[in-house]
């Protein structure tokens, strides 16, 4: 009944389980939290802790396995199980039970053994006792009241004494223990309420914890829900960029190359404007100095030419001088350069286009693309909200047409009836318990009673004796002591084999039930053996699926149950109710996530209004490739660019004009010679000098050098470049306009796919809490743990086995004690006669004084 309870249980909340099971998200966006399913902490605490007497559980366990050292018979246990004896006559004589009757009887030999001692302590006690009073009565056995004198006597009475007193002792500790064992085992079962109550709390919160964590199940569907919706609600930034991300792969490039073009066009512009100016600049400053370099050449052409020249002495000079003229000239001739003004003008007409303000609307278009998104999906988008809406309300619909509230109802009035019947009868658990503690107590005071006769025995006759004194002269106090020791004789031939008897069969019982169960049972081989296949029903091979679902050949096992619900698993995965309920069938993803995964399939996004460069901005890139700005002569700007100012340093040629003047007559010529030195050196300090340092012909030529080089470079390979930045954007417009819907779909797949993991990630999570979380069977496995391991085994098995083993200890050292005490007694007992040795008398010769 317990079992098919719990099944129905967890049928109860794998129902509402399955009906939660919803989103989740595995691939992109990220792991969704579902928090923790709620749980309340159990107070049972399937453990037992037996303190200080645990030390005496020790002893007695090893004990037993001195008796009993054989491991735990699995295979004769379950072969034992599955023989039927006493069917027939013959069933005993059958070779196969013989066999097994053999082996029960190898594996029981130690307990046998020691039973069969028990018996004959049983049976032969009592009868010695009875012969020995008979002995006694015929003044046989220690029966005649005479002493001999014997020298030892003094030693012999001390030996006798200190093994009596040793042997009660023993008897003594011996019985402490049988009676701390009772007391032990009697305050356990007045506590064994509590451990019960605990338990059935335990219990009653597993059934009332379930709807809740029920609950929290299907509410956590609002989660995957609210996430869903989110990204619905977001398509734009999730869908729309991912596919403006995929086809920027191929759109941005082309527009930054496009873009790159127009800023080259302007630079270009500039570099022509540029390049105007500084030859400008850098002609007038060059012909003023042409101008001036010419018209001192002829002035000193002219002076060369006087007949002062012809004259032998300056002849030679005036040749030289004359040859040097060609040397008055400048180098750098920016004049004879070609123009630019015709591509400038060309660039300019180019420039009345605005190609960055078109290139700017194809960027602006293309990131548009989220937008676009949006506002083509609005339709679809509804829908799925509409089915995941729907999707929650079969849920909860589904939820609700379960009967859980009636099934844990008929379980927990199950459980109270079965709380009330425990509750009302355990009072007659205790009654009985006292019964049994009063008849444990009566058997210690049995042995008490012997120990306290030898003790006052010892006292007595240790303390009365007088050494002095003749055996038949023995103080009162001896003589009492005396009389102690043959009572404690007495009721120990009468106690002993009652006390034995209870001793065998506590042993017998409480010893096997020790290594038949407890033993077994705390390493689990006892599961194994009830694991067997047909072993509790012949026409089942596995007994608890058999019970459960009525098919025996689902494997579930006592072990496996037992091992999930000691691990705190949930009862749907240690009792396999997929068997009974499959939730699977109610967490098929299909079935939530086909009209979801349907609509966003056919999601259709047009983007063909994208227009990333039109016609004009083409024409004019074409244009700017026309420009002429390759035909100039780059070589020519930079070869005159490099040249010096004049072909000669005029300073030089001044300071060698003079040197040669003074290699003249004195007279005019020479005077007109260092004149034209001086007007020489005049130009350079005005004219060369500014051309070559002031700062507007310095940053002329610089600037003409800077925009020729760039020219240079824009103007290589043109009309490749153009080309293929106009191809780019047009590969990138027809991916757009043509391409575009493969990428839209990859990226929708994707998108979907983002969706239903939110619901494939909720389903994982219903499914492993409800095989870890919900529903925890911790409670079933600390039942059987309170009643086997606790209660049967700790409480009571354990504290029988230490009563046998005190009682059984106390009872086999009555024997040395009978003997020392009826040998010690002669020693404190008053005697009727006694030896006398008479002087006057024949020597040798002893006479007996009445």
């Amino acid at each position: 009944m317990a079992v098919e309870l719990c099944l129905l249980l967890l049928l109860l909340f794998c129902g509402s389980t399955v009906s939660e099971v919803q989103p989740i998200y595995k691939p992109p966006p990220g792991t969704l939290d579902f928090g923790f399913v709620p749980s309340k902490t159990y107070d049972t605490g399937a453990y037992h802790e037996p303190g200080p007497i645990g030390i005496l559980f020790k002893i007695v366990h090893a004990f037993l396995y001195l008796v009993q050292p054989n491991p735990f018979p699995q295979d004769l246990i379950r072969k034992v199980a599955q023989q039927k004896f006493g069917n027939t006559q013959g069933d005993y004589q059958k070779p196969e039970n013989v066999v097994l009757t053999l082996q029960a009887i190898y594996y029981e030999i130690g307990f046998i053994v020691s039973a069969a001692l028990g018996l004959l302590f049983i049976l032969l006690l009592p009868l010695v006792g009875l012969c020995f009073c008979m002995c006694r009565c015929c003044d046989n056995c220690g029966g005649e009241m005479h002493q001999r004198q014997k020298k030892n006597a003094d030693c012999q009475r001390s030996c006798f004494a200190t093994f009596l007193f040793v042997a009660s002792l023993i008897i003594s500790i011996g019985v402490l223990c049988a009676y701390a064992a009772n007391q032990h085992l009697t305050s356990q079962v007045r506590g064994a309420k509590k451990l019960v109550n605990s338990n059935f709390k335990d219990l009653k919160v597993f059934l009332n914890d379930t709807p809740a964590q029920i609950d929290y199940l299907v509410s956590q569907y609002n989660t995957t829900k609210d996430k869903a919706l989110s990204d619905l609600n977001n398509v734009g930034p999730l869908l729309g960029s991912r596919v403006q991300e995929q086809l920027g792969k191929e759109v941005r490039p082309a527009l930054d190359a496009a873009l790159t073009m127009a800023g080259a066009i302007r630079e270009t512009k500039e570099a022509l404007e540029n390049v105007s100016v500084s030859v400008e600049v850098l002609q007038e400053g060059t012909e003023r100095l042409h101008a001036n370099l010419t018209d001192v050449k002829m002035h000193l052409s002219n002076t060369l030419n006087d007949s002062a020249c012809s004259a032998a002495q300056a002849a030679s000079t005036c040749n030289i001088i004359r040859n040097s003229l060609n040397q008055l000239n400048i180098n750098a001739n920016f004049s004879g350069l070609p123009g630019v003004s015709s591509q400038l003008a060309k660039v300019n007409d180019v420039l009345k286009i605005d190609l960055s303000s078109l290139v700017q609307k194809g960027y602006a278009a293309f990131n548009d693309t989220p937008d676009l998104v949006v506002n083509q999906t609005k339709n679809i988008l509804s829908d799925i909200k509409n089915v995941l809406e729907s999707i929650g309300s079969n849920i909860s619909s589904f939820t609700k047409t379960l009967p859980v509230q009636k099934i844990l109802a008929d379980l927990t009035i199950y459980l109270t009836q079965s709380e009330a019947y425990v509750q009302d009868y355990f009072p007659l658990v205790e009654q009985y318990d006292f019964y049994r503690w009063l008849g444990c107590l009566i058997l210690c005071c049995m042995v008490v009673l012997i120990v306290v006769f030898y003790y006052l025995g010892l006292l007595c006759g240790t303390c009365g004796y007088d050494k002095h004194a003749s055996p038949t002269t023995r103080g009162c106090i001896s003589n009492t002591g005396g009389n102690f020791l043959m009572a404690g004789v007495g009721f120990s031939f009468l106690f002993s084999w009652v006390l034995m008897i209870v001793v065998v069969l506590t042993f017998v019982t409480g010893g096997n039930v020790e290594k038949l169960v407890c033993e077994p049972f705390e390493d689990k081989t006892l599961f194994k053996v009830l694991d067997t296949p047909y072993l509790l029903n012949q026409q089942w091979k596995n007994y608890l699926s058999g019970m459960l679902f009525k098919n025996p050949n689902i494997n579930l096992t006592f072990e496996k149950v037992y091992s999930d619900c000691k691990e705190n698993k949930g009862i749907y995965t240690s009792l396999h109710l997929e068997h009974l309920f499959n939730i699977n069938e109610f967490l098929n993803i299909s079935m939530y996530t086909e009209d979801v995964a349907l609509r966003i399939e056919h999601i259709q996004i047009n983007l063909s209004k994208i227009i990333l460069l039109d016609e004009i901005g083409k024409e004019n890139l074409l244009n700017f490739s026309s420009s002429g700005i390759d035909g100039i002569n780059f070589g020519a700007y930079l070869t005159e660019i490099n040249k010096s100012v004049t072909k000669v340093d005029l300073l030089s040629f001044a300071n060698d004009l003079e040197a040669r003047a003074d290699q003249l007559p004195k007279g005019a010529l020479e005077n007109a010679l260092k004149g034209h030195a001086n007007n020489i050196r005049m130009i350079h300090n005005q004219q060369v000098v500014p051309l070559e340092q002031a700062m507007k012909y310095v940053k002329a030529r610089s600037t003409l050098n800077q925009s020729i080089r760039l020219l240079k470079r824009t103007s290589s390979e043109l009309m490749v470049k153009v080309k293929n930045v106009i191809s780019a954007v047009n590969a990138a417009q027809l991916l757009i306009n043509n391409n575009a819907s493969l990428v839209i779909v990859q990226e929708t797949k994707k998108y979907m796919d983002t969706i239903v993991g939110y619901f494939e990630q909720y389903i994982d999570w219903v499914k492993e809490s409800i095989a870890m979380e919900v529903a925890a069977c911790k409670p079933i496995a600390n039942v059987i743990d309170t009643a086997v391991d606790i209660f049967l085994c700790s409480y009571v098995t354990d504290s029988v086995n230490t009563f046998w083993f005190g009682l059984g200890g106390s009872s086999i050292f009555l024997i040395p004690a009978i003997i020392f005490a009826v040998k010690l007694s002669k020693y404190y007992r008053r005697m009727d006669t006694e030896d006398v040795y008479d002087d006057s008398s024949v020597s040798g010769t002893w006479h007996f004084t009445l």
